[in-house]
């Protein structure tokens, strides 16, 4: 298993990790098998969206907030951080891609986002690669 830290500089934000995940399969000199993007972390979390348009990004993080907006009284939190977790379990904690001839079988417009909602914080992404 591979281990990234991805520092993210805002409160909420889209980190594309990508590249990063890109990098370790070529590493890995895997053909064919699959990528497990994994993130141990309770406020934030992991999707595979557009990476062409950032308006895409800004779109998802106001729908998210009109969702679930960061104080509600009902919220019962200690922390004061229920809106974190909630986007993170909306989101999800892993993603998995197909690898074909060594790369990753995304989409055109596709890229790997670490989805930050409590931040900026220096967050951990574990990936295990499986060849076929």
């Amino acid at each position: 298993m591979e281990r990234l830290d991805v520092r993210t500089l805002a409160h909420s934000e889209f980190h594309e990790i990508t590249e990063e995940i890109k990098d370790l399969v070529k590493n890995s000199k895997v053909k064919s098998g699959l990528v497990q993007v994994y993130l141990p972390h309770t406020t934030a979390g992991l999707t595979i969206n557009e990476n062409a348009d950032p308006d895409v990004k800004a779109d998802m993080l106001r729908a998210l907030d009109q969702i679930v907006p960061w104080q509600q009284a009902h919220f019962k939190h200690a922390e004061g951080n229920s809106a974190a977790h909630i986007k993170a379990s909306i989101m999800g904690f892993s993603v998995t891609v197909f690898i074909e001839d060594g790369l990753l079988a995304l989409g055109m417009w596709q890229g790997i986002y670490l989805c930050e909602f409590d931040g900026p914080r220096t967050r951990q992404v574990w990936v295990r690669i499986h060849a076929d």
